[in-house]
Parts: structure tokens; C-alpha cells; sequence
């Protein structure tokens, strides 16, 4: 994400989904910046894990959908705590 002007400041992979948060120039779209993550990692991960590609729907291997959220009126550190302790409410939801 370096390449498009992005910095990620904490990420967390799910089982079935991603949290990133990131730090983008103003004047990229949420969009184009998903897309370009989404673009990067599938071509990475699908070369990696050649066997992957029997799972993807249509060769995709992310869904189209996305949840994009700015932060405004808490701090950076707020945001950053939430994605890293995702495992920890995923633990607790589940009744682990």
C-alpha cells in the first residue's frame, strides 16, 4: 500500500475478514484504495497458496463488499487498539 501513498498502521486477520487501519492521502477514494489491497494480496496469496484458487468464487478470491469508516472524533490509538484486540472479541463472542 506503500505504492499508492498509503501507511497501515494496524491490521488483524479474521477468519472470514479483514480489519485495516490505514493512513491515506486525501485524495485517493476508499475505493480505489480497497481495490488496490484487495488486487495486491490476491496475487500474492494465490501465488503462495497455488491451491487456493479452488476456493475462489469465479476466480476471486475477496467478495466485493467492504466497510470503510474514517476517524474523526477518536484518536488514532482508539482505532489501533479496537483492530489489534479483535481476536480477544472474537474469543469472547464465541464463548471460548
Amino acid at each position: 500500500s506503500e505504492e499508492i501513498g498509503c501507511e497501515v498502521i494496524a491490521l488483524e486477520v479474521m477468519p472470514d475478514h479483514v480489519h485495516v487501519f490505514l493512513q491515506a492521502k486525501p485524495n485517493l477514494s476508499p475505493a480505489q484504495i480497497v481495490n488496490h489491497l484487495k488486487g495486491k494480496t490476491a496475487r500474492k496469496l494465490l501465488q503462495e497458496f497455488p491451491e487456493l484458487r479452488s476456493k475462489t468464487t469465479h476466480g476471486r478470491l475477496w467478495s466485493r463488499s467492504y466497510f470503510v469508516a474514517s476517524v474523526g472524533y477518536i484518536t488514532d490509538e482508539i482505532v489501533k487498539h479496537y483492530v489489534e484486540t479483535q481476536w480477544e472479541r472474537e474469543l469472547k463472542r464465541r464463548g471460548a
